[in-house]
């Protein structure tokens, strides 16, 4: 059984900083890439930032230069450090994770169950 748990979240003025957390454990062999989605009330959920496991970054147009995203592949943890936060960054955020668990021939898409971020004006 793998899980991802997150944390981090939280009320935020505009402007201010947010650090999130996520480490998936369980019956790990692997783990490919791992990103950070977000999902804001009536709208889709959308890539924020996603990284490789040696470390290639694919970030969204909208948090470029204000989000950055890390790994630390020894603890199987991936980090999300927002600042200069928006009022439209404001959603549920949700680690993903591509796991191969031990035993298993290929990787699977894992999920955390969201955290929320929210920016006042």
């Amino acid at each position: 059984q793998v899980q991802l748990v997150e944390s981090g979240g939280g009320l935020v003025q505009a402007g201010g900083s947010l650090r999130l957390s996520c480490a998936a454990s369980g019956s790990i062999f692997s783990i490919g890439a791992m990103g950070w989605y977000r999902q804001a009330p009536g709208k889709q959920r959308e890539l924020v930032a996603a990284i490789t496991r040696g470390g290639s970054i694919n970030s969204a147009d909208s948090v470029k230069g204000r989000f950055t995203i890390s790994r630390d592949n020894a603890k199987n943890t991936v980090y999300l450090e927002m600042n200069s936060l928006k009022p439209e960054d404001a959603a549920v955020y949700y680690c993903n994770a591509a796991v191969k668990p031990s035993g298993a021939l290929y990787e699977n898409d894992y999920w955390g169950q969201g955290t929320q971020v929210t920016v006042s004006s």
